[in-house]
């Protein structure tokens, strides 16, 4: 059989050879979704489950919360009755069932504190969390990213020494602390940037301008918050690339050292970063915590403080089931990342 002919057999037709190895990645990411998500139920059950025993074993009522100083002369009639109203009269595996009952056709429950539907607060807040957590995280992507490479080219250097010493300084410091240095300095000393909130004083509006002033300083406070790790992980990586064979082998071949750095010592030093990714999503999700509640920012995390604060367990279910997702869709993303950039990583076993 000739060329041509060969080539007109393959799926790809006539000069578009076939890649199988890209072809067959469809079926075991679509296996290794599906077993996720499997394995995604009895977890998001045990879960809120805690959720309702601390609930149940709590010292604090959250009638008493509910009714405020009116619960203090109210009869113990009415507080049954409100408790019955509230839905938190029955043993707690109970009350768990019927929530997830409900949480299944999309009812949430009321929140106690905010007076609103739990589904009408997650979709006011979700979206403001999601853009200040994108903004930072891809802030401390692209900035550890480059910091580390930088650094690994001349490990022991002066520049690998200032930005090590300043990550590990960073790792320790609490998220709150980095925002309110960042507001002493940027809103009060120098007056460029918005302490604070999402609008502009005396406007209730969000508009494009507002939200450009007000979105840099909290998303930089949150990516700095995360460079240290990615910073170390890559001038690990990247360093330990630039001492491999094939990379001594290139430079011995006369390459250009960008090409060396850029076309084999990041792409293999890159990829224990990918596993990053997912693990990174916890503390992403405590940074974003800290820093919506130093910038007033009107997203989930502070709604996760105010109903812990005022024992709302209805909207703390529902937004600890939103974290548990977050977490597990990291994760899941960070194998998929993985097993695209590195085909030898088989997907079944992950």
């Amino acid at each position: 059989m000739t060329k041509a002919a060969t080539a007109a057999r393959r799926p790809g037709g006539p000069g578009r050879p076939d890649r199988p190895g890209r072809r067959r990645l469809g079926a075991p990411a679509a296996r290794l979704v599906g077993r996720r998500l499997l394995a995604a139920v009895p977890v998001l059950a045990a879960v809120t489950f805690g959720v309702f025993a601390v609930a149940a074993a709590s010292p604090f009522d959250p009638v008493q919360q509910y009714a405020g100083s009116a619960g203090l002369n109210a009869s113990q009639e009415t507080l049954e009755q409100l408790r019955r109203n509230l839905g938190v009269d029955g043993p707690f595996p109970e009350r768990w069932w019927h929530w997830v009952t409900h949480a299944l056709s999309g009812d949430l429950g009321d929140s106690t504190a905010l007076r609103q539907p739990v589904s009408q607060v997650i979709g006011e807040r979700l979206g403001w969390s999601v853009l200040l957590c994108a903004a930072g995280f891809l802030f401390a992507v692209v900035v550890g990213t480059a910091l580390g490479v930088a650094a690994a080219r001349r490990r022991g250097g002066l520049l690998d020494r200032a930005v090590t010493s300043v990550s590990y300084a960073l790792e320790a410091a609490p998220p709150f602390w980095i925002g309110l240095l960042g507001i002493w300095l940027f809103a009060i000393q120098f007056d460029l940037l918005p302490a604070g909130g999402l609008t502009d004083s005396g406007s209730d509006t969000v508009t494009a301008g507002a939200l450009l002033r007000h979105l840099p300083l909290p998303a930089l406070v949150l990516g700095i918050s995360q460079i240290p790790w990615f910073l170390l992980y890559v001038r690990q990586g990247v360093g330990d690339a630039l001492e491999e064979d094939a990379v001594r082998g290139a430079r011995a071949r006369g390459l250009a050292e960008r090409t060396v750095l850029l076309g084999h010592a990041l792409r293999s030093g890159l990829l224990p970063v990918l596993t990053l990714v997912g693990s990174r999503v916890p503390e992403l999700i405590t940074g974003a915590l800290l820093v919506e509640t130093v910038f007033s920012w009107p997203g989930i995390a502070s709604a996760t403080v105010e109903a812990a604060t005022s024992t709302d367990f209805p909207l703390l279910a529902a937004l600890t089931t939103l974290a548990t997702v977050a977490v597990l869709l990291g994760n899941l993303l960070s194998d998929l990342l993985y097993g695209l950039a590195d085909p030898r990583v088989a997907m079944e076993e992950m």
